[in-house]
């Protein structure tokens, strides 16, 4: 909100003297109001700690982040070349591999990743599209916008993202109106167009299903959501069947034919014939059918492997090698601890470094070095010897952080974006994001599965 002498940018002067003129039983009941909106539709997400595991509320902050239309249009255009180059990396290393033939990408960090899937090699995508909604994480630091990573397999917080936009509008409903700020309602709407273009070859009128885990999925608030934006039936693994190789659900009505679904199903327990033989969330045949190009399967089993954080390393190289372009996003700068100079500089700065396994989400395995305890260091460090291959090693950063109402008053906590892209035929992005938010004082942990908590974004028009 604030530039570096401590004065409002102009893009945020408007809405830092809405809180100037607010009294603090104001801006209280606001916030309780905002909140019980949250509680009254019942959005919640499953939190974990070292000692039990808990379904809450999700945490929401009353005061928007707000950024201009020119800092949008910067990210627009990125996270559209980010996600081009992905997709062409995934259509590549599940057919003729020229990246890996080429060496720029080491072939067995590709094909030795538990992400890459050889079941989906030589399968054709429809627009071969592999990833169709993406969320990508970002930060902005001094040097501008950075990309932290790109969740790519079953991406959640959209519904977060609207929910936090309906709370904060209906309670500040003068400010929003006088701020000309973007909508996000329309994502619905992409979505719906992206799915319909994502059908299989031949299909006029697809009938879209979205599948879910079930009600004791963390994120099973978003999959009614989206399910109801999309007008689409909520279906789990035991509501479908495979017959001669087409996808159908069990109805009232009887056996309703499934072009498309947009999975919330993890790879591993997507078809029990395939992956995971112990699953009960997925459908026997699921794969096969998919195989036949008679269901497409939204996100793409196998997408994974690209947003393994080592394979993150190198997509700005998937930039170039693809596209022909030098990339508009930049990476943090990363250190693979499989190589030797790069395990080396970690051992010798761990208490400099956030330490991250490749293939853990969620904030999950994270040792932060300046927050970290020295048996927690020490514990690091012995997993980093005695497995590098496991870890990427990255600065830890100084990143933005907004204005929060903590206790009746306003206090700065890290944020960080997961704008949401997606592609069929073409890219559509909402102008908006789900805007995390570290609320524990010093904590630069936005994941809402660590105790993050959730803030509009405000994306002003010119």
């Amino acid at each position: 909100m604030f530039d570096s002498d401590g004065r409002p940018h102009v893009h945020t002067r408007r809405f830092y003297e809405v809180l100037e003129r607010a009294d603090t039983t104001v801006l209280d009941n606001i916030q309780t109001r905002v909140s019980r909106s949250f509680l009254d539709q019942g959005i919640s997400f499953t939190l974990y700690d070292d000692k039990e595991m808990s379904e809450r509320m999700i945490p929401i902050d009353c005061i928007p982040r707000i950024i201009p239309s020119w800092e949008w249009n910067e990210l627009d255009i990125g996270l559209t070349q980010r996600l081009k180059a992905l997709n062409a990396f995934l259509d590549d290393v599940y057919h003729e591999g020229n990246i890996l033939k080429d060496q720029v990408i080491p072939i067995d960090l590709v094909r030795g990743c538990p992400a890459y899937k050889v079941e989906m090699r030589g399968i054709n995508i429809p627009n071969r599209t592999w990833v169709s909604i993406c969320g990508t994480d970002i930060v902005r630091t001094n040097d501008g916008f950075l990309v932290l990573e790109d969740n790519l397999r079953v991406p959640s917080g959209v519904s977060y993202m609207i929910a936090n936009r309906n709370a904060v509008k209906a309670h500040f409903p003068r400010a929003y109106r006088n701020h000309r700020v973007h909508e996000v309602s329309q994502y619905g709407e992409f979505l719906h167009r992206t799915l319909l273009e994502m059908a299989p070859e031949g299909v006029t009128n697809p009938v879209i299903a979205v599948l879910t885990p079930g009600v004791f999925n963390s994120a099973f608030y978003e999959h009614m959501f989206l399910a109801d934006e999309l007008g689409a039936d909520l279906v789990e693994g035991q509501d479908l069947v495979i017959k001669d190789g087409y996808v159908y659900a069990r109805t009232t009505r009887g056996l309703q034919k499934i072009d498309v679904i947009y999975r919330r199903v993890d790879d591993e327990f997507l078809d029990p014939l395939v992956f995971r033989q112990d699953s009960m969330l997925g459908v026997p045949g699921l794969l096969h059918a998919f195989k036949l190009g008679r269901v497409s399967v939204v996100n793409a089993p196998g997408v994974g492997v690209a947003d393994d954080k080592s394979i993150y390393t190198y997509v700005p190289e998937m930039i170039r090698y693809y596209l022909g372009q030098e990339p508009k996003l930049q990476n943090v700068e990363t250190y693979l601890c499989r190589r030797a100079r790069d395990l080396e500089y970690t051992l010798d700065n761990l208490s400099k470094l956030v330490v991250k396994p490749v293939g853990e989400s969620g904030g999950f395995g994270l040792t932060i070095g300046p927050d970290a305890s020295p048996a927690e260091l020490q514990e690091c460090e012995t997993n980093l010897r005695e497995n590098p291959r496991n870890y990427i090693s990255q600065p830890t950063l100084e990143f933005s952080k907004s204005p929060c109402l903590i206790d009746s008053k306003p206090e700065p906590r890290h944020v960080d974006l997961r704008p949401f892209i997606l592609h069929g035929r073409e890219t559509r992005l909402v102008p908006g994001a789900f805007c995390r938010v570290a609320l524990k004082e010093g904590s630069r942990v936005v994941n809402s599965s660590q105790g993050g908590g959730g803030k509009d974004l405000w994306v002003l028009r010119e």
